[in-house]
């Protein structure tokens, strides 16, 4: 029998001082099986950083063809495309065929600096892509905080986060290792 998702309850607070955008965000986030907590809170990380009153959380691991999170104009056009981990480079072809813009937040230490040091002169064709990449020691510190039901309150200014969680608090530095062209 297959197992379910388990499902979590997050309150997200998001204070993008780089963007000027002050929200609540109220989700009900399915956490895939062969989910780890510290990809869930990945994820969470990355809807803040991108936070938008259309973005959502796709079925993400469950199904191929989608990003993990993503945002549709109001026509249903794709103008973002966030993915977590280390997608190939079809899935990043692809993606970059389907939206304005892709983001990829990677993570996992040295084997996504390994997955970059392959995959990164044959991205430099897409204008509209952008690679993050999140240190072990902060995605490991993050996973602390996952819980089934969640207040997060995430800070961003000049590109460092803050993430609090009752009176835990992690501070992660995303380092952007491709830029998008435009």
């Amino acid at each position: 029998m297959a197992q379910k998702s388990t499902i979590y309850k997050v309150e997200l607070s998001v204070s993008d001082m780089d963007r000027h955008y002050y929200e609540t965000h109220k989700l009900t986030v399915a956490k895939h099986p062969s989910e780890t907590d510290e990809r869930l809170m990945v994820r969470l990380v990355a809807f803040a950083l991108n936070a938008d009153e259309r973005l959502e959380l796709t079925k993400g691991l469950s199904t191929d063809d989608e990003p993990d999170i993503w945002q549709k104009s109001l026509s249903d056009e794709l103008e973002l495309w966030v993915a977590l981990g280390l997608p190939s480079e079809k899935i990043i072809r692809q993606s970059c065929g389907k939206a304005d813009e892709v983001i990829i937040y990677s993570y996992g230490g040295k084997a996504s600096e390994i997955w970059w040091d392959k995959i990164k002169n044959n991205t430099a064709r897409f204008g509209n892509l952008q690679v993050v990449n999140l240190s072990e020691t902060d995605t490991s510190a993050l996973e602390q905080l996952a819980s089934r039901t969640m207040k997060l309150q995430v800070n961003i200014q000049d590109g460092e986060v803050m993430v609090s969680a009752n009176d835990n608090i992690v501070y992660l530095t995303p380092v952007k290792w491709k830029n998008a062209d435009h």
